[in-house]
This record gives C-alpha cells, structure tokens and sequence, in this order.
C-alpha cells in the first residue's frame, strides 16, 4: 500500500511541475495568444528546411485565428529541400489572399529561404543581410574507390536502367549525369518562375540575378529582389499597416514553442537511440545556399 500511496504522490508531483511549466513558459515568452486585441501573427522560418509540417500547422491555426490581422513571415534560413520550400511558398500564397503578408530577412533568407519571402506581398531585409542564391543543386558522394580497396562487392538488383541513380555505391556515368542534370534544370524552371512572377521581373532581369550567385540586402534592394531596408520591427509595423490595425500591434509567435523534454523526444538522437536504428538520411534535390550563418 504505501509504496502505491509513494507512486501516487509522485504522479501528482509530475503533474504539478508539468503545469506550472507550462505557465511560466507562457509567461516568460511573453505570448498573447489570449488577449483579445488585434495580432500581428509572426512565423519563423529558421535552419534549413526539411519538413514543412510545423510551418504548415502554425499557417492553419493563423489563418483559423480571427485576431490575427497580419502575418510577417521571418526568415533566417539558407533554404532546404525543394518541396518542403515550395509547400509552405504555396500555403503563404493562398493565405495571402486573406490577409496581407510580410517578410522579414534576418542573417540569411536565401535559396529555399528566399522562395518563401516571394510568398509575400512586400519583403524587407538587413542591409548586410544574405539572400538570393536562386538556384537548386544535389550533391552524391561515391564509395566506389574505398568500396575496391577495402575489397568489399555490393551487388545490386534494380527494376530499370534509372533505379539506382544516386547510390554511394557507384560512380555516377553520363547518362545518370544527364538525367539527374533535366530534373534540377526542370524545378530550376519552376524557381525562376516563381521569383519572377512575384518580383515583377522579366526574362533578362531574372537571368541576371537567377545564376545561383548570393547578395547582401543592399544589393538585393538595387537588383529589385527586396522592397525595403528594414528590420522586424519595421515588417511588423508594415503588417500592422497593412492589416488595419491602429496604434502598436499585440504580436503573436509561431510555431509554439516546445518544451525542451518534448524536443528531446521528438529528436533524431532520440530516435535513434529509442528504436536503436539510426534515422535514414534525406536525398533529394534542394534549394539550398551553402552558408554558415
């Protein structure tokens, strides 16, 4: 009996630290959520893109959110992977149609990060920020030569001639070159488009700026892939503007921060060692600067 009493008290003290963390997170980051005055909603899109999950759902609740008049979208990212960047340029793009939409570059918006500004109705960046970087690329890493030396064989068995483009396997040969080389020049096609139907700029301007080539904020201004010189502060007050929203706006972040347990949880590192297999590794093409911000 006293050790089930033991476990019971114990379980309601779990209880009670889990609450009042909850509380004094909200507190402590200062969310408005609950208040009832008009919001200025303000998503960060941060690191580089891999699942659009997160900004999906916050985009969802925004948009179900009758408070919120206004979205800045605040971007310090290099970009990511080609379909996460274009899901959440396009979810933006039918928001957009609602409400009106800011974006802010912070560090780096570019690549994939910056598909995601094109979303907007009017973008703002740091004047030393980093942005451009229109282009896509993939990068395949071959362990045919150590595979030989360490006398290991790998045998593979494939469907088709294409099957197995991109193994580590393999050297890649000229018909795997060229096939892969028609896919990234296809959502190349696709990113231009974007930029160019978004920045109002026409066939020679896009060529110009579309070479995979990065630019500070004051050259982005200059070359028309920005609107304004600014910080957040100054995308907020646009988007307060823009939403009809009187005096000072009650700002509004998401995604929702997570507790930190959770983010352990949700972790490669934890699945990992949870499941004891290691997660598979993503392979795809990417709108992708190589930066380190």
């Amino acid at each position: 009996m006293r050790g089930i009493f033991l476990a019971i008290v114990i379980l309601f003290l779990l209880i009670f630290i889990f609450l009042a963390g909850i509380g004094s997170g909200l507190l402590l980051s200062g969310d408005s959520s609950f208040s009832s005055g008009d919001k200025v909603a303000v998503l960060r899109v941060e690191d580089i893109i891999l699942d659009s999950q997160i900004y999906l759902e916050s985009l969802d609740a925004i948009a179900k959110d009758d408070s919120v008049k206004a979205l800045v979208v605040r971007i310090n990212s290099p970009g990511g992977a080609v379909g996460p960047s274009q899901e959440i340029f396009s979810e933006l793009k039918k928001l957009g149609k609602e409400l009106p939409i800011v974006a802010s570059i912070g560090g780096v918006g570019a690549s994939g990060g910056y598909l995601i500004a094109c979303a907007a109705q009017k973008i703002y960046a740091n004047p030393g920020a980093i942005t451009g970087s229109i282009g896509v690329i993939a990068q395949f890493a071959s362990y045919e030569k150590l595979l030989d030396w360490a006398m290991i064989d790998v045998e593979i068995i494939k469907s088709g001639k294409y099957k197995d483009v991109g193994s580590s396997f393999r050297k890649m040969n000229e018909a795997d070159k060229q096939y892969i080389q028609q896919l990234i020049d296809n959502v190349y096609e696709q990113f231009k488009s974007a930029v160019a139907d978004a920045r109002d700029l026409d066939t020679k301007q896009i060529d110009k700026v579309a070479d995979g080539k990065i630019y500070t904020g004051e050259q982005a201004l200059n070359l028309k892939l920005i609107d304004e010189l600014g910080t957040i502060n100054d995308a907020i007050r646009m988007a307060g503007d823009l939403g009809g929203i009187e005096g000072k706006p009650e700002v509004i972040y998401f995604p929702k921060k997570k507790s930190r347990l959770m983010d352990l949880l949700n972790s490669k590192v934890a699945t990992s060692f949870l499941t004891g297999v290691p997660t598979k590794s993503r392979f795809g093409l990417f709108y992708l600067a190589d930066i380190i911000n």
